[in-house]
């Protein structure tokens, strides 16, 4: 055998079994990488889903009010808002005028408009009828609280007496809106319920 055959032995055309594996092997090299590729990208896109459902969920009203989480703010509007209802629903014959003169403390825009027309009919007439009203607020549940702004449910027990008769015992509800001005709670509307 001469060189010239043993280099055309060389060179011949590989079989197709032979042509088949060459065809393969890169695909089956590169089928783990692509494998990884696609996990991390399956992650990546999973975990921006995950993301944006964390937002959304944090970011619904009811995150904003902090009637259950801000426990001493809670306890302080209550008090506030339930003091100032008793003061300025509760009067004699004789201090109707003391009674109006305190609301103008606890009330602001709305409430306080309602207020001064309101008790100016129900002044006179308890000065006329020799009425005696006592209001003391029994429950204050905050229903929502955001930044400087309350909404509150409240239930109240008056006791109304004229001269010379028996006491008669009412309930009331309100709904009642407060802002924080100034480190007090005023209250800015009210609703009978």
């Amino acid at each position: 055998m001469s060189v010239t055959e043993e280099v055309e032995e060389d060179t011949e055309t590989p079989d197709a079994e032979t042509e088949e594996a060459v065809r393969v092997a890169p695909w089956r090299r590169h089928r783990g990488l692509l494998a990884g590729v696609l996990a991390v990208l399956l992650l990546v896109l999973g975990g921006c889903g995950f993301l944006l459902r964390a937002h959304q969920l944090r970011d619904v009203p009811a995150a904003h009010n902090h009637a259950l989480t801000d426990t001493e703010t809670t306890t302080q509007v209550a008090g506030d808002v339930s003091n100032a209802l008793g003061k300025i629903f509760s009067y004699t014959p004789q201090d109707t005028s003391v009674t109006a003169k305190e609301a103008r403390e606890p009330l602001a825009g709305k409430a306080a408009q309602q207020y001064t027309e309101l008790f100016g009919q129900v002044g006179t007439r308890a000065v006329q009828q020799k009425l005696t009203l006592t209001t003391q607020a029994v429950r204050a549940g905050v229903v929502r609280l955001s930044g400087g702004e309350a909404h509150l449910l409240v239930f109240l027990d008056q006791t109304a007496q004229r001269k010379g008769k028996a006491a008669t015992a009412v309930a009331a509800q309100l709904s009642v809106t407060a802002e924080l001005r100034h480190g007090s709670w005023l209250i800015t509307d009210i609703k009978a319920r």
